[in-house]
């Protein structure tokens, strides 16, 4: 559903627009909601869901045990920081200033859509993630047969 990379410019309110690429996808499968909260796994990162696709990543989440603590770190990550945002009549969302101050995103960052779901990343840390190069121990099992 979304794919590629966009860079973004963050306004003085903490908003950005949606490409006008995804817009007709967004209000259509999307039914013009997303929701906004914490990449848990690499820093200077938020994700961005369709309700959708969101709903089925929470009712994931929170039927994990809640007696292990990595369970409830990632419900608090993912579940406990998700806000629903609707793009508003020139295709901007807001972005709480929780989680811009979070990741580190101030004017600039990146896009990225990620098949169902769009991560937006601070310019640096998504720089800092693309230049990273992928080693022989990087690759497991499951990769070696990839044809790229």
């Amino acid at each position: 559903m979304f794919q590629g990379e966009t860079a973004i410019t963050i306004d003085d309110k903490g908003r950005l627009a949606i490409p006008t690429s995804y817009r007709d996808l967004v209000a259509r499968e999307c039914g013009n909601r997303l929701v906004i909260t914490y990449n848990p796994f690499e820093a200077g990162c938020l994700y961005l869901y369709p309700q959708p696709v969101w709903e089925r990543v929470r009712d994931q989440v929170n039927a994990l045990p809640r007696t292990k603590s990595v369970s409830r770190n990632l419900q608090l990550k993912l579940v406990g920081a998700a806000t629903f945002v609707e793009p508003d009549g020139s295709g901007r969302i807001g972005l709480p200033a929780s989680h811009r101050n979070a990741i580190g995103v101030e004017k600039r960052a990146v896009l990225v859509g990620m098949g169902d779901k769009f991560e937006l990343w601070s310019e640096q840390a998504h720089l800092a993630q693309i230049r990273q190069t992928l080693g022989d121990a990087d690759l497991g099992e499951d990769m070696l047969g990839l044809q790229l």
